[in-house]
């Protein structure tokens, strides 16, 4: 039989633990705060804690060294109402056997209690540190505290992480975390998105070069790899990497060297690699265009981002940071409609379509409450009607008569440019600079426009 401490100032928790525990067979005690749980321990001895992270008085992560002076190392489950990454790398920090979120089941619960009585807490710690506004993670469904808790479990270790997930789910900020909460978070971090780069220079931007290499390289200059040395580098949509790149990405993260271009001496590098992809690396592995080798090198500890449509709890929260993000000033606020709204749509793009039709409608909005009609199409909406766009475009041009000796895009022009000004002006309430900025025109231009249709 077990001895286990509850810690929880809620009752009704309490009392469900101590009875699923004791018709287990266990001994419970309860405690309402981290004081008197303290106490109790001075006491008597335990083989088990179960710890709430918000409690009266002394915080339950702030106890949890206390409990161990008097304890030993003895697991403790913590468990909280307000996940986020914060907590999970603080609880991870201190050594937590395991993060349960509330409402949990009890019968995950159990099984959370049953393996910190049967194994020792053998989890990697991680540094803390203050996440910035830009890059702050925000999520309490289900799916980020799983994402929270795989972060702060491999955060303060050095294996090869993989990033994969749907574009616009964050895969970067993850890689920042990552990085922000490991022992490197001292040195840089180095972002490349391996697509962005010239394929004809990719090898000098990765590796670097020397003076004379190439046309055009009148000095030294350090790659990425150099430049991420004593930090992190993240290698972005690794999944579009040729396989001649594959070949040299492999040797240099196996040996922990690069050869610059030009240069026949390899120079040392102490880094740690994080890839990230939305391409899925397995089908790839498997139809020859992704290498077998440098997929498990990269995947050491695979962490797969989830997308918005499988958290929509989480909107509300996301579209409330990004207004405040955005706004310049005034009042404005997302109305109880809108929420609704958002939550309705299916997403496609993610988190960063959520983020950018937030700033598309806070300018619409001019400062007054933000409402459903304020926000853009969505991106399903916008895929759905490219068909039907293009087909109309087809049919007017097949109608012109060509043998006609005005210009056939001039006259494109003046028959389709009228109504799209006019429909973004009437979204825009009239507002001429929000249109332009919609448009991707500057005033001046739209100005001219109008003139010239006669628009008001």
């Amino acid at each position: 039989m077990s001895r286990i401490l509850v810690v929880d100032d809620e009752e009704s928790i309490c009392w469900s633990f101590r009875e699923f525990l004791t018709e287990e067979g266990h001994q419970v005690e309860t405690a309402a705060s981290a004081e008197e749980a303290i106490r109790v321990a001075g006491a008597r001895g335990f083989d088990a804690v179960v710890l709430d992270v918000r409690l009266p008085g002394l915080d339950g992560l702030s106890a949890m060294p206390r409990l161990r002076e008097r304890l030993g190392t003895i697991p403790i489950v913590v468990m909280t109402a307000f996940g986020d990454l914060e907590t999970a790398v603080k609880a991870v920090e201190a050594e937590a056997f395991d993060y349960l979120v509330k409402p949990f089941d009890l019968d995950r619960a159990s099984s959370v209690v049953k393996r910190a009585l049967e194994l020792s807490p053998t989890r990697a710690t991680a540094a803390t540190d203050q996440a910035g506004e830009d890059t702050a993670m925000i999520g309490s469904a289900p799916a980020m505290q799983h994402l929270f808790k795989k972060i702060a479990m491999v955060a303060a270790t050095d294996v090869s992480v993989l990033i994969t997930g749907e574009s616009g789910t964050g895969k970067e900020l993850v890689a920042r975390a990552l990085h922000r909460y490991g022992t490197r978070r001292l040195g840089p971090f180095v972002p490349v998105c391996l697509p962005a780069l010239s394929p004809s220079l990719i090898e000098a931007e990765l590796f670097g070069h020397v003076k004379g290499a190439f046309t055009g390289a009148t000095g030294e200059r350090k790659g990425v790899f150099e430049l991420a040395h004593g930090g992190t580098v993240l290698l972005d949509e690794i999944g579009d990497a040729t396989l001649s790149l594959q070949v040299k990405l492999l040797r240099a993260i196996e040996h922990r060297e690069v050869t610059p271009v030009g240069d026949a001496r390899p120079r040392p590098i102490d880094l740690r690699v994080v890839a990230a992809t939305h391409r899925p690396l397995p089908a790839l592995v498997a139809s020859g265009a992704f290498r077998e080798d440098l997929y498990f090198r990269l995947a050491a500890f695979p962490i797969q981002v989830p997308p918005l449509r499988d958290r929509a709890e989480d909107i509300p929260a996301l579209a409330s940071h990004f207004l405040r993000k955005c706004r310049s000033g005034g009042d404005q606020y997302l109305a109880p409609e809108i929420l609704a709204a958002l939550r309705s749509r299916p997403w496609p793009g993610n988190v960063r379509e959520l983020r950018h039709a937030v700033e598309h409608a806070a300018i619409l909005a001019r400062n007054g409450p933000i409402r459903p009609e304020h926000l853009p199409a969505s991106g399903a909406e916008v895929s759905a009607a490219q068909p039907a766009i293009g087909a109309a475009v087809a049919a007017w041009g097949a109608a012109q008569d060509l043998s006609a000796e005005a210009d056939l895009y001039s006259r494109f022009q003046s028959e389709s440019e009228p109504p799209l000004l006019r429909a973004v002006l009437a979204r825009c309430g009239g507002n001429r600079a929000s249109a332009a900025q919609i448009l991707g025109i500057d005033r001046a231009t739209l100005r001219q426009k109008l003139r010239r249709y006669g628009i008001e």
